[in-house]
């Protein structure tokens, strides 16, 4: 057979032998079922982790939930976490020494409060200017005392 320089003959010896598709399936399968199980392990292995910009740290333990980032969240305070905010501003406020002059009122879309409620916490936020409370401040963690 006569061959011109774009084309040539294929002899079916010289082509590479290809692995059987129950082969390829069940190293596929493996493969995910391995990363699955080590990322579960992984995550597992400890209830902190970093987030992707390396800022902060996600804490979800017995005594503490939320996200540590200092530079954020700056404020704290200490009391019993009870629920209800003043007036429409906040959702749980804490009991702290010296009455409801010195209570800090509380939202956060970052920790579930309510788990909390009736015990002494000690909490880490952000504040900001209320109407009506004298302290409002937004959760960021939130840890059993």
């Amino acid at each position: 057979m006569k061959t011109s320089g774009f084309m040539h003959s294929i002899n079916a010896s010289e082509t590479p032998k290809l692995l059987a598709l129950p082969v390829v399936i069940i190293v596929c399968a493996l493969t995910v079922v391995l990363g699955g199980v080590g990322g579960f392990m992984m995550v597992k292995k400890s209830p902190v982790t970093t987030n992707s910009a390396g800022k902060g740290v996600s804490v979800q333990t017995d005594k503490a939930a939320g996200v540590a980032d200092k530079k954020t969240f700056k404020d704290s305070a200490e009391g019993i976490l009870k629920e209800g905010g003043l007036e429409g501003e906040g959702n749980f406020h804490l009991e702290r020494p010296g009455g409801v002059s010195q209570n800090a009122y509380l939202t956060s879309s970052t920790v579930d409060l309510s788990k909390y409620i009736g015990k002494k916490v000690k909490v880490w936020g952000q504040t900001f200017t209320g109407q009506k409370a004298g302290w409002l401040m937004d959760v960021g963690l939130v840890e059993i005392q």
